[in-house]
């Protein structure tokens, strides 16, 4: 069965570029390109996508507010792109339920290898980025806000998931989780499908977000 995807950038030379690459793949199947937010929203209710590839920075709806309504009312998995490796945007989006992003000079083996690991129910963003990007943002955002989020909201999990959530965060692989607890790799799996469940997260990125926002790890920690 291929992997469907819905290409969304204001740039149709950026557009259409990457629906090229997409298509030229025997499991990839591009079923849409949108040049706004709008139109992407559309898009995903009308072909109910895999994968959408969605520009942060876009007229009449921007990637932000899309991906809250895609996030919102689908499963489709979001992946933000966008010219800058640290774009302002680029937490809202992780918070909104994006399961990553993506540099718009991506190379085109990087482009359809992040399409397939996002279809296959993984978070784009390597687990050592993912923990760097996060703790540097949140570290940020906290320092401008002062506002946290409770500890108590952990209660729900089992000692065991919380220590997993710890070592998600800290970086570690499922293969180096189930190692540190002396556990199989599908128990590591199960442990955290259980956590995202407790916790209403919808990936491993915003379990990240959740366990520095937490205070469970700190930011600068290892």
């Amino acid at each position: 069965m291929s992997i469907r995807v819905v290409v969304a950038d204001d740039q149709e030379l950026v557009r259409s570029g990457f629906s090229m690459i997409l298509e030229a793949q025997q499991d990839i199947e591009v079923v849409a390109e949108a040049g706004d937010g709008f139109q992407a929203v559309a898009a995903v209710r009308e072909h109910a996508p895999d994968v959408l590839l969605l520009d942060i920075r876009m007229p009449r709806m921007d990637g932000l507010e899309a991906a809250r309504v895609v996030c919102a009312e689908s499963g489709c998995k979001v992946v933000m792109l966008t010219t800058f490796d640290l774009d302002e945007y680029v937490y809202e989006a992780l918070y909104a339920g994006a399961s990553g992003f993506l540099l718009k000079d991506v190379r085109r083996d990087d482009l359809v290898h992040a399409v397939r690991v996002v279809a296959a129910g993984d978070s784009l963003l390597a687990p050592t980025v993912t923990r760097r990007l996060v703790a540097d943002i949140v570290r940020r955002r906290l320092a401008e806000t002062a506002v946290e989020v409770p500890p108590q909201r952990l209660d729900v999990l089992t000692a065991r998931e919380e220590e997993t959530l710890r070592l998600l965060a800290r970086g570690l692989s499922n293969a180096e989780i189930a190692k540190t607890l002396f556990v199989s790799e599908h128990t590591v799996k199960t442990h955290v499908s259980n956590m995202l469940s407790k916790l209403g997260l919808r990936d491993r990125v915003q379990a990240v977000i959740c366990a520095y926002e937490t205070g469970l790890v700190a930011p600068g920690s290892s």
